[in-house]
């Protein structure tokens, strides 16, 4: 078999067998296939495409190019979520524990942020102490007992989707739905969960922009998962504003004990309560979604949520402490207040600009290397719908960096006003089962 003809055979817009997939996978992450002939294949998959079959043929080719993680020791039905990222996205933090109050074991490997998202590993390490490496033992031994444990993704998970990620991005072929799919599928595959909710972001802070979009992704995953014996729903959620009010590392935690006391705003808490309980039915705790969900939330109004956090930040050498007191979280040392220069109503925000205007405060990563500031980031007093008059605070940075003007200008330019109030905001747009 020789790549050239592979690659002939997409350009024509024709099938690909498995065998075809895993040869130009396999070569490419021993570095038997070079960057050009791979770069020549993804140009070839982005305008011809692929079917159903050969998504999960790449998406298998991707996790069997590493290690599988053995969740067989686990009790219950093991099920993941997966967010496909955006600004002030830290429902994961609310969620586990939630699912964990109900008895769903979760065992979750999660990523670090890069650029304008955030990561849940960089929000979890601003907790003083907290481990996010543990064994596999007290990883299994974590979720036996307590249902719940998250750490860093490991090295060794879907190697190939890394490397071909990598020429991805440097080639303009990252928005191309079969590999977005198979990229985000092949890891949640490879981590063992035998059920996946995933949550597709839609909007200006989301990578993709269109509902339709949006739910094409969301089908082309749940297709993956069904062909690969994993239940799968997607949700498919607004980001045309970052969610809730706090975007940051330290910022978000504190936010998420808001949503855990029951206090939290009503985007996230609406989300947060779908995903979950989309994630108890899957998990076999509730015959149905409503059920579910009027459980769910009966669990935040009790506090048991809250508790079974501070119990999961303990089991992980965090400080419990912070989660009675999160105040005591790291705090910057400038807060710099962004003010309305007109009497309007707040008619949209870019997402993403005030993704990278937290990223210029140091709470996000221009490289991976970048080190974060765990109290960097910045609060939205108002969002999409309020009414502002001049001089109310529309958001405020928060950064020990004495230069902040770019962020600033950033974070300014992110809001748009109208005279007329905008019509509200959609948080769940569909739900593909």
């Amino acid at each position: 078999m020789r790549i050239v003809d592979v690659i002939n055979r997409k350009k024509r817009g024709e099938i690909l067998n498995r065998e075809e997939i895993d040869f130009v996978v396999q070569g490419y992450t021993k570095g038997e296939i070079p960057d050009y002939q791979m770069s020549a294949f993804l140009m070839a998959v982005y305008f011809k495409g692929m079917n159903k079959e050969e998504i999960a043929n790449l998406t298998l080719a991707y996790v069997n190019s590493g290690e599988r993680v053995d969740l067989s020791r686990i009790q219950g039905i093991k099920v993941d979520k997966h967010s496909s990222g955006g600004v002030g996205d830290k429902l994961s933090l609310a969620i586990i524990p939630i699912c964990a109050s109900v008895g769903i074991p979760v065992a979750k490997m999660s990523g670090r942020g890069l650029g304008h998202t955030g990561g849940t590993i960089d929000k979890l390490e601003s907790i003083e102490g907290f481990r996010t490496e543990l064994t596999n033992e007290e990883f299994i031994s974590n979720v036996n007992k307590y249902k719940i444990a998250i750490v860093g993704q490991s090295p060794n998970l879907t190697p190939a989707d890394k490397k071909i990620y990598a020429l991805r991005d440097v080639t303009a072929t990252v928005d191309s739905i079969p590999l977005i799919a198979s990229s985000i599928m092949s890891k949640k595959i490879a981590s063992g969960a035998e059920c996946i909710v995933l949550d597709v972001k839609v909007g200006s802070g989301a990578f993709m922009k269109s509902v339709d979009e949006a739910v094409e992704l969301a089908r082309t995953m749940v297709d993956i998962g069904k062909s690969l014996g994993r239940k799968t729903i997607a949700v498919v959620t607004d980001m045309n504003q970052p969610l809730g009010h706090e975007v940051g590392n330290a910022n978000e935690v504190r936010e998420v004990i808001e949503i855990l006391r029951g206090k939290g705003s009503e985007d996230e808490t609406t989300i947060a309560l779908t995903i979950a309980s989309h994630m108890a039915v899957l998990g076999e705790v509730f015959a149905d979604f409503d059920t579910a969900y009027k459980e769910l939330h009966n669990i935040l109004k009790s506090g048991k949520a809250v508790e079974k956090f501070k119990e999961f930040v303990m089991i992980q050498g965090g400080n419990p402490e912070l989660i009675d007191y999160p105040d005591r979280l790291p705090q910057a040392k400038y807060h710099i207040e962004i003010k309305s220069s007109s009497n309007a109503y707040v008619s949209s925000i870019n997402a993403e600009d005030i993704g990278v205007a937290a990223m210029l405060l140091g709470a996000g990563r221009r490289t991976k290397d970048d080190k974060i500031d765990f109290s960097a980031g910045i609060t939205m007093v108002k969002k999409v719908g309020d009414k502002v008059n001049t001089g109310d605070t529309i958001c405020v940075l928060h950064t020990n960096y004495e230069n902040h003007s770019d962020a600033e200008a950033v974070a300014r330019g992110a809001f748009y006003f109208s005279d007329n109030k905008p019509e509200p905001i959609k948080y769940i747009y569909d739900v593909i089962k």
